[in-house]
């Protein structure tokens, strides 16, 4: 890692305190809920603060009352009197930290289940520009810091603030000098807190930027180590892990000085308090000015606050981190999704799946669209096969169609309803779709084909299953139905894994099926299997096909061709032939790559 990549990786961003002030406020609104229990857990602290400042004076009558007059009975009484207060405190403190650690944990429970509502909520334009490792760091570390600052953080601030201001009401009572030089040490640990803070908090979100980089390098590298090891690429990906990791280091490093300086300087300004303490307040009592037992509570009071005192110094950062850490979580919370349900938009009625676009354009991010001036219609029973170039726009058409994407111009209609005016979850729960790259989720069989319809009876699970040309080998596994398949189905091989995602999409009973390259992964016995039960299927229903397959193409009722995201020529298998050059050279080009036989 270079000195340039550390530089650039180490420049702290700033927030103006009224914005975090703003943060904090919202991370705080997420205890509402909880205020009952963050209420008793307050109230107890009130109650252990009390004894706080009460035990110093017990310790101050036995020295003067007890021990000076070699009174026994009082001594006696005074200690079990402090053991009884020791227990109640040890009680208080039990319940004032589960109950914290209830609400702080019930917090956590509620961000992160927003963040994952969000994410799922997020159309495909957001992840396709952000990186998986920064949404799994903001899940995790980000809510973590939300969870200290909503519970024991704020809880440590405030507690020590109390303390001090009720230990220092006491101290002025009993001696106003010696309380002034005691509490004289407390703006310095204040300044101490907050100048450490001011650095600690922007180094903060740069750490969690960076840690972020760290889990992405090794989500995808975890991902795609097969790819990784076949291309003999491992030395390569282990560079780039360590130059990210070798970045979070550093930062982390940056983070670990502070604390290094911070923590000592904090310890040796209450050291030197304690000193000045002893020494002033001893001579005090040599000069009969202070009785030793007044000095002894002084010194208990002095060691009360130093844990809190010194604690806060660490909070206040532990408080700005946790400012960075929601901005990052509020900012994708506050993210709204592109493709969203309109104000007052309907559901969709059990379709017949009439799908229309009408001079249908889309540019990812403003680039060059993806598809430009598309027109054409799918009736239903039809096959419409999507046939083209990669780039030329046929994934682009199939997105359009489940609404993944708004169009950039033009529309598209489903039995003349403009999908936007429609819900999504209506629009969706009538399409099937069975994507390219197969995705299948670390659970068994049965659970993966009834993921659309998880209420779905076995006998149906079992009919999908079967129209899928997957019934038999899935009774083959060793436990069936109840196999779990692993992380993306890699116990299982390609032909296998995509006839489970055809059963998944045939469970929902769709209105209109899309079929993204659905028989690219199957032999050609296999395939024949699927397309006998897919042209049951597919009766009454819209299919939208994009396959190279001259089975597939044959079969179809109308073929698009695409170049560069525009239709270029359309028909039947048969005029096409005769029509587009273009097309009888693809068709020539697939003959040449399908085997024979």
């Amino acid at each position: 890692m270079t000195v340039t990549q550390l530089e650039r990786a180490a420049e702290l961003p700033s927030l103006r305190s009224t914005e975090a002030l703003r943060v904090l406020r919202r991370c705080y609104g997420y205890l509402m809920p909880y205020r009952q229990v963050v209420g008793g857990a307050y109230l107890a602290m009130l109650f252990i603060m009390g004894l706080n400042v009460a035990i110093p004076q017990i310790i101050r009558r036995i020295v003067d009352d007890g021990l000076a007059r070699g009174d026994a009975a009082f001594v006696e009484r005074a200690v079990l009197g402090l053991l009884g207060l020791g227990l109640a405190r040890a009680l208080l403190t039990f319940f004032q930290q589960r109950w914290l650690e209830v609400a702080s944990q019930n917090v956590a429970y509620d961000l992160r289940n927003a963040l994952q509502t969000k994410l799922t909520d997020l159309s495909f334009s957001y992840h396709d520009r952000t990186e998986a490792g920064q949404l799994l760091s903001r899940a995790i570390q980000d809510v973590e810091r939300i969870r200290f600052l909503t519970g024991r953080a704020t809880w440590r601030l405030v507690d020590g603030m109390v303390l001090l201001a009720g230990t220092a009401v006491l101290m002025v009572v009993m001696s106003p000098s010696l309380a002034l030089l005691a509490l004289l040490v407390v703006p310095f640990l204040l300044h101490r807190g907050l100048a450490y803070a001011r650095r600690a908090r922007p180094l903060s979100a740069v750490i969690q930027d960076a840690l972020g980089r760290v889990t992405t390098r090794l989500e995808q590298n975890l991902r795609g180590t097969r790819v990784v090891k076949a291309f003999a690429q491992a030395p390569a990906e282990i560079q780039r892990f360590d130059e990210a990791n070798a970045i979070w280091f550093e930062l982390s490093a940056q983070s670990s000085r502070l604390d290094a300086v911070n923590g000592p300087l904090m310890d040796l300004i209450v050291s030197a308090g304690s000193v000045l303490i002893l020494g002033y307040g001893g001579f005090q009592v040599i000069h009969h000015h202070l009785t030793l037992g007044a000095l002894v509570a002084f010194t208990t009071y002095l060691s009360q606050l130093a844990g809190p005192v010194r604690t806060m110094g660490r909070v206040i950062p532990a408080i700005a981190m946790a400012s960075a850490a929601g901005e990052r979580i509020f900012a994708v919370l506050d993210q709204m999704p592109e493709v969203r349900d309109a104000p007052g938009a309907r559901e969709l009625l059990p379709a017949r799946g009439h799908v229309r676009f009408e001079d249908v354009s889309l540019a990812y991010d403003g680039r060059r669209p993806a598809v430009n001036g598309i027109t054409f219609e799918g009736r239903p029973g039809q096959i419409v096969a999507l046939l083209g170039a990669t780039g030329a726009g046929k994934s682009t058409i199939t997105y359009l169609i489940s609404r993944f994407y708004d169009p950039t111009s033009g529309r598209v209609t489903i039995d003349g309803h403009d999908l936007r005016q429609v819900t999504r979850a209506s629009l969706r729960g009538q399409i099937g779709v069975v994507l390219q790259e197969t995705v299948l989720f670390a659970a068994s069989i049965r659970e993966n084909i009834a993921f659309g319809r998880p209420s779905a009876a076995e006998a149906e699970i079992t009919a999908a299953a079967q129209a899928a040309q997957a019934h038999d080998f899935i009774m083959a596994l060793p436990e069936g139905y109840d196999t779990r398949v692993g992380e993306k189905g890699v116990t299982l091989s390609g032909g296998q894994k995509q006839r489970l995602a055809i059963a998944r999409a045939l469970l929902i009973d769709p209105r209109v099926l899309i079929l993204d390259d659905a028989t690219a992964s199957v032999d050609s016995q296999t395939e024949r299997l699927i397309q006998s039960a897919l042209d049951e299927l597919m009766r009454g229903r819209t299919t939208f096909i994009i396959a190279h397959r001259l089975s597939t193409l044959r079969r179809a009722d109308q073929i698009l061709v695409l170049e560069h995201g525009r239709i270029v020529a359309r028909g039947a298998h048969a005029s096409l032939l005769a029509a587009s050059p273009l097309y009888a050279a693809m068709v020539a080009r697939q003959q040449r790559m399908e085997p024979r036989g």
